[in-house]
């Protein structure tokens, strides 16, 4: 019974530090000395990362760049999708409490910092340079030790990727400040550096982008065979949320006029903050593995949109429809194939 009594008061004690010391995603622990379930979720929120294996360029004797766009329409791919988040009119984020869909994984360690995202095109150019983003070329992030919360030039930035801004307003405001002599008049600022006056109007609304947006996850990788283990090998080199571009017609309608590329981030990078959070299993509650887990294995299914090729050019460009498709599972055949063909029986 002492035994007993002591195990118990181990165990809430572990509890009530549960959520300081892990650092990964959700775990069963709402409160100091609650449980929510049979036992402590520990495991995926505390594992470290399984590292890549070392590969040498001489023993790459044969690699294809690849690169693959995740449907998230599809019900294999739905672990990816939900839950779902929402974020009201007043900013505050509701998130799921046992576990997080992949967009607000990757929104919440944006914010914090701790990943660096990249943007699709060149930020000088506002986009009109063409779309080159899956390079990594071009990082926006924080000064170091700061974050979104804290550096108000990478606020400023990074809200172009990861939110919809409007139209700022056009009446200006009002000085409502009683012990301000101009009261009840045009709101009016003055520049520090210029001394010149201007009106103030409101702020343009900003509509983040939740996990209902994302339509799609975009894959860049290699696959490659390695002589050395005699195995074929897979590594993503980037992934990137994909969300419908929309435009509205004279009536005011939104319509929907394609796919556009939020931003890059460098899949390598991702793998340390992948790895600690869970991905619902619908076999088993006990059995849930982590986001990184599901990259390695490839629990989900993807369709090869483009292959490193002598004209540099997407799938689309030269197949439309079920021919695209029928392209896509040649390539995959062709590395499938790649395998095979170096063993003899």
């Amino acid at each position: 019974m002492k035994k007993l009594f002591v195990v118990s008061l181990i165990m809430l004690g572990f509890s009530a530090q549960a959520q300081e010391e892990i650092k990964g995603g959700p775990v069963n622990v709402p409160s100091e000395g609650i449980i929510d379930g049979v036992f402590i979720q520990e495991h995926i929120p505390t594992k470290r990362m399984i590292p890549y294996e070392s590969v040498r360029e001489a023993d790459a004797i044969w690699s294809r760049r690849v690169w693959e766009s995740i449907d998230l329409r599809e019900k294999i791919n739905h672990p990816l999708y939900y839950p779902l988040d929402e974020i009201s009119r007043t900013g505050v984020w509701t998130r799921n409490s046992s576990r997080w869909s992949l967009w607000t994984i990757i929104r919440t360690h944006v914010l914090n910092g701790d990943l660096t995202i990249f943007s699709p095109y060149n930020p000088v150019l506002l986009g009109f340079g063409g779309l080159d983003g899956d390079q990594l070329k071009y990082p926006v992030k924080p000064q170091p030790g700061l974050n979104f919360y804290t550096d108000s030039a990478f606020a400023a930035e990074a809200v172009r990727y990861m939110a919809e801004i409007g139209q700022p307003g056009t009446v200006p405001l009002i000085d409502e400040d009683p012990n301000s002599p101009n009261f009840g008049e045009n709101l009016i600022v003055t520049d520090p550096v210029t001394g010149q006056q201007s009106f103030v109007y409101d702020p343009p609304d900003t509509t983040w982008y939740v996990s209902k947006d994302i339509v799609q996850y975009r894959l860049k990788e290699d696959w490659f065979f390695d002589k050395e283990r005699s195995v074929l090998d897979v590594r993503i080199i980037a992934i990137a949320p994909v969300k419908y571009s929309t435009e509205k017609d004279p009536n005011g309608r939104v319509q929907i006029t394609g796919m556009e590329e939020m931003f890059w981030l460098y899949f390598p990078h991702c793998r340390f903050v992948f790895n600690n959070y869970f991905v619902y299993n619908d076999k088993n509650d006990a059995q849930w593995m982590s986001f990184d887990d599901l990259f390695w294995k490839r629990r989900f299914n993807a369709v090869a949109y483009k292959e490193s090729n002598t004209y540099d050019r997407d799938i689309e460009t030269y197949r439309i429809g079920v021919d695209a498709l029928w392209e896509s599972e040649r390539i995959k055949n062709e590395i499938r194939n790649i395998e095979h063909d170096v063993w003899s029986f």
